[in-house]
């Protein structure tokens, strides 16, 4: 049973940085994608990164990239934010899908994962 727990969340200044981190506790971990979304109120969830099971594979929003960076260590995977603006705030959730259905090489879709974390807030001002 997969178990994401977010964490890092908080308040910076604009040009500051934040480092997300989530913890896969579930089985086999490493058989799992796993991608970062982030949602405002009265908004869609949006994908930002997605990293393989590997952590060899990447791929990120238009709206990130160059300034996000997802990586993975085993069954924790991380989002370095660098040069963030007031329109990075938002409710950051870690997200995971088994890999047997394929890797897709675009930005996640949240109706694609199974499994959600609880998120945590980034404010950003």
């Amino acid at each position: 049973h997969v178990q994401l727990v977010e964490s890092g969340g908080g308040s910076v200044q604009a040009g500051g940085s934040l480092r997300l981190s989530c913890v896969n506790s579930g089985y086999s971990g490493s058989t799992y994608y796993m991608a970062w979304f982030r949602q405002t109120p009265g908004k869609e969830r949006e994908g930002v990164a997605v990293i393989s099971t590997g952590g060899t594979t990447t791929y990120y929003a238009d709206s990130v990239k160059g300034r996000f960076t997802i990586s993975r260590d085993q069954n924790i995977v991380y989002l370095q934010m660098n040069s963030l603006t007031p329109e990075d705030t938002a409710m950051y959730y870690c997200a995971a899908r088994h890999s047997r259905s394929g890797w897709y090489s675009r930005v996640p879709s949240a109706h694609e994962y199974n499994y959600w974390g609880q998120g945590t807030q980034v404010t950003v001002s």
